[in-house]
């Protein structure tokens, strides 16, 4: 297992984690905004009338209407990422990590309107009316290349399956395992609901859904997403207002931290600019998925003529879902102060880090120790040798780290009575005997995170029971949304017929990741996303010109149809 986790490691850290993936993502993004005059700030106001039917006319083609085509997208969005994925970011970059998040998304609400756009021009009926749609369709039909020789190369076709295959495993790293396993743990500790019981009863709910296809998911997607943005916005308001206090030092620390990372407070031992900037654009990415390819697949079933006008459409969905979601959680966490504070809590045991030596977090000479070790720059601490325990606690000369901070009133326990004897530790990996369990005071991160922020309001204890209610309806319309990505996928890559195979399969996982480890399940995801976004954007990349026409094209039809308006010139 531990071997599999640094392989993961090491594949998420070069693609998902490593400078260069950011770089290509905001540069991506950035090279969209500027090349076409930031269209996020000069057609915001037309995507909402677009949104609302303005630009539609009756022949228009599609399964589904905009707003049904935006709530299915936004389903897919609006996830773990609003909530576990955003305490997760700030657990491991600290404050500054949100704002970098922010800068995520307003970069990406272009890269999701070039996406969309480029999408739906390219999508397909099939001979019963259906649409598929998708990167995996503009790519094979306008990405071939013709080398000075005169010989054409089909260069879309291979990216093509790269990212059709990336979005089947991403439909499991994103939709499926994530999701179900920040639900399963979020009503597990929130109502003590058994993980295997959570699991079985979503998953049959799943598989109803995700046989009805497109127009069913729409129907869903549309009444939940609603509801699920109304529930998670009154208890965001309420931490917030009751900790209002915290509000201005809270953005003090995200701002500080912008330039320079985040400082070491209280149970936190700081964060690198570097990490924080990895750590909010990845998080952000997993969030709004701008650059992924995932919402053109959603949006290919709209009804509409003019392929910009959907992809103004999905120029709000970074706008909604992070920068107004991820804020308002980002906000209630760290006014809350639970970001920093130890918390009663059971280990994973692969968030456990045994080293050699005592430190402390109140030392500053321990702490920038600390905090070189976990970014790899202190292997050396790393303890390996015998373990020893006697009636629950641990003995030596070591200390024991679990999610990145130092744990205190550590109990070992087996069969719920204090464990005594040996345990294995490798380079700092503790192997517990089968059986043990081990608990005490250290960091939350991901959804016990944001369920401790909650607690603290005027709802009290009732506060995590709003986080657990938002990250059900959250992550399992995210879930359904995915379950047709990756249908959509399979269908481009196999065939119809290989559809209810994957849904079978689909539906079996998203069981299973109800009792997984949920370290092993964020970094599946992270890799898949990276797999998925790179050959996206280098598609969008090539055909940068052909979406500058598209765009004039649009306005041009805009003054023809409401020559009394004044449209943006481009």
């Amino acid at each position: 297992m531990h071997l599999f986790r640094d392989i993961l490691l090491s594949i998420d850290q070069f693609l998902g984690s490593s400078s260069w993936f950011v770089y290509v993502l905001l540069g991506a993004g950035l090279f969209f905004s500027i090349y076409l005059v930031f269209p996020q700030i000069r057609f915001f106001k037309y995507s909402i009338l677009i949104l609302r039917g303005k630009f539609d006319r009756k022949e228009d083609k599609g399964d589904t209407s905009h707003f049904q085509a935006l709530a299915t997208a936004l389903s897919g969005t609006v996830g773990t990422g609003n909530i576990a994925g955003v305490a997760l970011a700030l657990h491991l970059g600290g404050p500054a990590a949100l704002l970098w998040m922010l800068v995520t998304a307003f970069i990406g609400m272009t890269t999701k309107m070039v996406e969309v756009t480029l999408s739906h021009k390219y999508r397909e009926f099939g001979p019963d009316g259906t649409v598929s749609g998708g990167p995996m369709y503009y790519m094979t039909k306008r990405l071939n290349l013709t080398l000075p020789s005169g010989k054409m190369v089909k260069t879309g076709a291979w990216l093509a399956v790269v990212f059709a295959i990336a979005t089947v495993f991403t439909s499991f790293g994103t939709g499926s395992l994530p999701q179900m396993n920040s639900i399963s743990n979020a009503l597990l500790d929130s109502w003590g609901i058994p993980s295997v019981v959570t699991g079985v009863v979503l998953s049959l709910l799943l598989g109803v859904i995700i046989v009805g296809g497109i127009k069913r998911i729409a129907v869903v997607a549309s009444a939940l997403v609603p509801v699920m943005a109304v529930i998670y916005f009154i208890g965001a308001f309420l931490v917030i207002a009751y900790n209002y206090q915290n509000i201005i030092p809270s953005l003090i620390q995200v701002g500080a931290g912008f330039f320079s990372g985040s400082s070491a407070m209280g149970g936190f031992l700081g964060a690198s600019m570097a990490f924080a900037i990895n750590r909010g654009v990845n998080r952000g990415l997993f969030s709004n998925e701008a650059g992924q390819g995932s919402a053109p697949i959603a949006h290919a079933a709209a009804r509409a003529h003019e392929p910009v006008s959907e992809g103004l459409v999905a120029l709000l969905e970074p706008f909604i879902d992070t920068i107004i979601i991820c804020s308002l959680t980002g906000l209630a966490i760290l006014s809350s102060g639970a970001w920093n504070d130890k918390f009663d809590n059971r280990f994973q045991q692969s968030d456990i880090r045994v080293l050699a030596g005592h430190f402390s977090d109140r030392e500053s000479d321990d702490v920038a120790m600390l905090n070189a070790y976990l970014f790899g720059q202190s292997p050396h601490l790393n303890y390996s040798g015998s373990l020893q325990i006697s009636d629950g606690k641990l003995m030596g000369e070591v200390t024991l780290l679990h999610n990145r901070s130092v744990a205190e009133s550590v109990i070992f326990n087996k069969n719920k009575q204090p464990f005594s004897g040996q345990m294995m530790v490798d380079q700092g990996h503790v192997s517990l005997p089968v059986g043990v369990t081990v608990s005490g005071r250290s960091l939350l991160q991901s959804a016990p995170l944001t369920n401790a922020a909650f607690s603290r309001s005027w709802l009290g204890d009732w506060g995590k029971y709003i986080v657990s209610i938002g990250l059900l309806l959250f992550a399992f319309s995210t879930a359904i949304s995915w379950s047709y990505y990756g249908s959509r996928a399979i269908t481009f890559l196999f065939g119809s017929k290989v559809v209810k195979w994957y849904s079978v399969i689909y539906v079996i996982g998203f069981f299973l990741a109800s009792m997984v480890d949920t370290t092993l399940v964020w970094i599946f995801s992270g890799v898949t996303v990276a797999l998925m976004t790179l050959p996206n954007l280098l598609g969008m990349l090539m055909l940068h010109r052909e979406v500058k026409d598209e765009i004039r094209h649009f306005w041009e039809e805009y003054r023809e149809r409401f020559p009394n308006e004044k449209s943006p010139r481009f």
